[in-house]
């Protein structure tokens, strides 16, 4: 025997089943990150500093303490461009005190660069952040690297700038 369903049923059988198509959807998590490798002195404190910050920004990261020159050069990023550490997410190179979201966008974004990088040790940047500081902030520039014309040096522009 076949009872017609009432509309009371009707709309608790509709709004189960639009909660059970959502479930899969909000259990989806979100795509995950590249994992991240980073290369620096193992008595850096603002390198360690950094690498927790991109911890939880949600990179895996694997940490190499054996300084950072020798990977800079072999990637090919020049010594003015240089900073305490190095690093590798996504096939790009990353240098110094880079802020987790300009990593973000740059995987984002994808363009044909060797990577970003921030020059120096900016206080106030990620990693130099810290009490030890008192809340100074100087003005810093996350820069794209760009291999030149036949490999032979970098041009750089400024991805992010921060004052």
């Amino acid at each position: 025997m076949n009872t017609p369903l009432s509309r009371r049923h009707c709309l608790a059988l509709g709004a189960t089943l639009l909660a059970a198509g959502a479930v899969p959807a909000l259990a989806t998590p979100p795509a995950s990150l590249p994992a991240m490798e980073v290369w620096k002195d193992p008595n850096c404190g603002c390198c360690k500093d950094w690498i927790v910050l991109m911890e939880q920004a949600g990179f895996a990261v694997t940490v190499h303490d054996s300084g950072n020159t020798a990977v800079r050069a072999r990637l090919g990023l020049p010594q003015r461009l240089g900073s305490c550490h190095t690093a590798l997410v996504g096939g790009y190179l990353l240098e110094g005190h880079v802020p987790a979201d300009d990593v973000k966008k740059l995987l984002a974004q994808k363009p044909k660069a060797l990577g970003i990088v921030v020059p120096g040790m900016p206080v106030g940047s990620p990693g130099m952040d810290g009490p030890e500081y008192k809340g100074r902030k100087d003005p810093y520039d996350v820069l794209l690297v760009t291999r030149n014309l036949m490999n032979s040096d970098v041009s750089t522009r400024v991805f992010t700038s921060y004052r």
